[in-house]
């Protein structure tokens, strides 16, 4: 599974690969967080495209500190001005796997990961039980979260979580992966669901980001074989 977290030496381009340990680290207000989980047992926790899309909305509606209600059915982002709702944390990119998903994020307020995070999981675990007739936990322990220390890490960690579909050999093209940011990143689709500025502002205009990624796509895919392959020695 192409879900590592990724550190960025002193030289600029060059990229080292490192699994992160579980723990949970402190959250810094306006600071940026890599955030992550997959399904229990390695396990499917998306679907269908209902799926992805609740999960979606699920956590674009908890991104906001002031709402009143738990999110249900009826309370689809789609049909609601927020405008007026500051937010607790600020999406920056996403991308949602069949087992697993990453959210590149920024904390706006004391506190707003964790709760937004709890609520969205608890939230949408709730949903996919009763969808999918099962009980238990849905996903593998609390999300781990890896803070960006600079802004070239913030650079390479949207490009990594936008090249998991490519990795993964899910998507040869990545603009016809449906459930993930990187659309909206290059002018494709409607960008609410997130704040892309943050990371697109380091780019004259999005066909250069476009080069970014898609550049380095094969080399990531190598680096995921040979992780692989020495797994596999071992």
């Amino acid at each position: 599974m192409y879900c590592h977290s990724i550190a960025t030496s002193g030289v600029a381009g060059i990229v080292k690969i490192k699994e992160m340990p579980y723990r949970v680290v402190p959250f810094v207000d306006l600071d940026y967080y890599h955030l992550y989980n997959r399904g229990v047992e390695k396990r499917s926790i998306f679907l269908n495209d209902r799926d992805y899309q609740r999960f979606l909305q699920t956590v674009f509606y908890y991104q906001f500190s002031d709402l009143k209600f738990r999110f249900s059915r009826r309370d689809s982002p789609l049909n609601k001005n927020f405008n007026n709702h500051p937010k607790s944390v600020e999406i920056i990119c996403y991308c949602l796997m069949p087992n697993h998903f990453h959210l590149l994020v920024r904390q706006m307020k004391d506190g707003g990961i964790h709760k937004c995070m709890q609520r969205t999981l608890n939230s949408y675990t709730k949903y996919f039980n009763t969808k999918h007739n099962r009980v238990g936990p849905l996903l593998q322990g609390a999300f781990r979260a890896v803070p960006i220390e600079t802004d070239l890490q913030l650079m390479h960690i949207s490009r990594y979580i936008h090249l998991n579909p490519y990795v993964s050999h899910l998507a040869e093209d990545l603009k016809t992966y449906p459930y993930s940011s990187y659309r909206g990143f290059i002018g494709m689709e409607d960008d609410f669901l997130f704040n892309k500025q943050p990371v697109i502002d380091f780019f004259k205009n999005t066909r250069d980001y476009k080069e970014f990624v898609v550049g380095h796509g094969d080399f990531a895919r190598e680096l995921e074989t040979m992780k692989h392959l020495l797994m596999e020695e071992e």
